[in-house]
């Protein structure tokens, strides 16, 4: 008998920026409540979204008119802190779990202690961002790498995370970028530094290699379990209440 903790682990899921947070929400509050195990899952985000932080006041107007393949960009306010990221060719992980020691940063690297370890088997070497508080300034997340950052060898950042922690549960969520258009990236962002990565790796590769690392680093088992019909009508009612 195994006496690893079991995490559940949501299949893939393609929703609307919205819907999405709320599912990191409703997870990170039903583990809160003990009624729910540690999660692991993986989406995207369609229609294509700039996520904006939770404290974050100020973005340009224009973000409100945004386009992307004749579909009008979503603007969606998420439950953790950071900046604005833009949500077009990303895969966003998101984690919830409880028991981590440390302060806000240690459980930052504790968490992404996996992303690298999965990104090393597929031969990507990631190093954390080393930008100080300036960063504040900066209102694109893919701007500048801080410490809760993990970049590439040639300084491009590849995962921007943010984290939500209620008493000793913790949900991070971070964007893996993998196949932006650098078009609306300038779009959105200016003439932002932009590093065109092509990875040869497809999604399935990509999950894979990171369950397998997270298995690892949090020393637990996989549970592949989809959201049932009632969890749906938890997450739509909550959201209809949360707006």
């Amino acid at each position: 008998m195994s006496n690893k903790q079991v995490w559940r682990l949501i299949p893939l899921l393609e929703a609307s920026g919205n819907l999405q947070m709320a599912i990191d929400k409703w997870l990170l509050e039903q583990h809160h409540l003990r009624k729910h195990p540690p999660t692991l899952r993986f989406y995207t985000w369609s229609p294509a979204a700039i996520s904006l932080g939770y404290h974050q006041r100020q973005y340009p107007q224009e973000w409100q008119n945004l386009t992307w393949q004749g579909k009008k960009l979503d603007l969606v306010r998420r439950p953790t802190g950071g900046r604005a990221v833009l949500h077009q060719g990303d895969l966003t992980y998101a984690v919830i779990t409880s028991g981590l020691t440390g302060n806000r940063l240690q459980a930052y690297t504790k968490i992404c202690e996996f992303l690298i370890q999965g990104w090393r088997s597929l031969g990507v070497e990631l190093s954390y961002g080393t930008t100080g508080r300036g960063y504040i300034h900066n209102p694109n997340c893919f701007g500048t790498a801080t410490g809760a950052d993990l970049v590439l060898p040639n300084g491009a950042k590849l995962i921007g995370s943010a984290q939500l922690k209620r008493s000793n549960v913790i949900l991070q969520h971070g964007s893996i970028r993998l196949q932006p258009d650098a078009e609306l990236f300038a779009k959105v962002f200016g003439t932002e530094s932009f590093n065109k990565v092509n990875f040869p790796y497809r999604l399935e590769q990509i999950m894979t290699a990171l369950i397998a690392a997270a298995q690892d680093c949090f020393a637990m088992e996989i549970e592949v379990q989809q959201l049932s019909e009632w969890e749906w009508e938890e997450i739509l009612n909550a959201e209809v209440r949360g707006g």
